[in-house]
C-alpha cells in the first residue's frame, strides 16, 4: 500500500505543537527537520554543554506520513493553517524498507588499509583493517565527508598506544577506528543515549574495548588526541571543555565544519592550539591543532 508524504514548512515556535496535532489527526509518523541543514545557518537541535536546548530549529520542515487517501487540504485547514502555507506532497510507494536502507550503504574504503563495512556485507579485503558497522539510530556510517576526514586523520597519525577521546561519537565509528588502529584507551561521548548504546553494540561487534557515555559521565582527564565531528556552533561553544581534555602537546581534530566557517572556528581555538586547516572534502573542512 502506498502512502502520502507531507512536507510542511513551520517556524520553530509551532513545530512541536503542530507535530502533535498531525499525529492526533491521524498521521502515521511525524519528523521535525532543519530547513537550514547543510547551510551556514545549520544548528544543533539538542543542548550541548554551554548551549541552550532549543528543542527545535528556528525554521523547520514537518515531514508527516499519511494514508494514501488523506485529504491534505482539509487536514491543513483543520490545523488552522492558511491556504497559502508552504508544503509539498508526494506519493511514497510500498517497499522493503530494511533492504532499501541497507542498499544505501556499501563497504567504504578509507585508505589502502582501512575499510568501513556494514554488518550485512562481507569484507572486500581480508588483509585490511575492517570496521564492521551497524549505525542503528546514530549518525556515522563513514559515507559522509566529515566522518571520512576524521577517519583519514586517525589512520595517518595514530601510531599505537595513544589515549583518544571522541566527543560526539554517534555510532562510535571514530572511537572504534582509533581502537583498531592501536590506541591504548578510547572514550566516546554523545548527548544521545541511543547513540551511546549503538556505539557500545558496534564496539562489541568489532571486539574492541571502548568506553561510551553521556557528557555528564565524562570524568576529568587528559588525552593525547581529542576528536570532535559535530557542527560549527557546538564546536565554538565547546572549546573550553574540549581543550580541557587535551594534554600539553596533544592534538585536537575538528570536523563538521563548512569550509566557509573554518576561519571563525580556528580563531576561537587559536589561543590554546597551534591550528591548521589541513583538509577539505566536498565543502567540509577538517581542522587540527597542537595544544600549546
Amino acid at each position: 500500500m502506498p502512502w502520502l508524504s507531507l512536507r510542511l514548512a513551520v517556524d520553530g515556535d509551532r513545530a512541536e505543537a503542530l507535530s502533535d496535532a498531525l499525529m492526533a489527526a491521524g498521521a502515521l509518523s511525524v519528523a521535525i527537520e532543519d530547513r537550514d541543514a547543510g547551510t551556514a545557518a545549520e544548528e544543533a537541535q539538542f543542548g550541548e554543554p554551554g548551549l541552550a536546548d532549543p528543542k527545535s530549529w528556528k525554521r523547520n520542515w514537518l515531514v508527516a506520513l499519511l494514508d494514501e487517501d488523506a485529504d491534505v487540504a482539509a487536514l491543513l485547514s483543520g490545523l488552522g493553517l492558511p491556504a497559502d502555507s508552504e508544503y509539498e506532497v508526494e506519493t511514497v510507494a510500498e517497499q522493503d524498507w530494511v533492504r532499501l536502507t541497507q542498499s544505501q550503504f556499501d563497504p567504504i574504503p578509507i585508505s589502502g588499509r582501512l575499510w568501513i563495512v556494514p554488518s550485512w556485507h562481507q569484507a572486500p579485503d581480508p588483509q585490511a583493517i575492517t570496521i564492521v558497522l551497524d549505525p542503528g539510530l546514530a549518525f556515522g556510517t563513514g559515507s559522509h565527508p566529515t566522518t571520512r576526514l576524521c577517519l583519514q586523520w586517525l589512520e595517518a597519525n595514530l601510531r599505537g598506544g595513544e589515549t583518544v577521546l571522541d566527543y560526539g561519537c554517534g555510532s562510535g565509528i571514530l572511537a572504534i577506528a582509533a581502537a583498531r588502529l592501536g590506541a591504548a584507551r578510547v572514550v566516546g561521548v554523545d548527548i544521545d543515549p541511543l547513540a551511546v548504546q549503538a556505539a557500545r553494540d558496534n564496539a562489541s561487534s568489532n571486539g574492541v574495548a571502548c568506553e561510551f557515555m553521556l557528557p555528564g559521565e565524562l570524568a576529568d582527564g587528559l588525552y593525547d588526541v581529542v576528536v570532535a565531528n559535530i557542527l560549527t556552533n557546538p564546536l565554538k561553544a565547546l572549546m573550553p571543555l574540549l581543550a580541557a581534555h587535551v594534554r600539553s602537546g596533544g592534538t585536537i581534530v575538528l570536523s563538521g565544519i563548512l569550509e566557509a566557517q573554518a576561519g571563525e572556528v580556528m580563531a576561537i581555538y587559536a589561543d590554546t592550539f597551534a591550528m591548521r586547516h589541513d583538509a577539505t572534502e566536498e565543502g567540509w573542512a577538517r581542522l587540527s591543532g597542537i595544544r600549546k
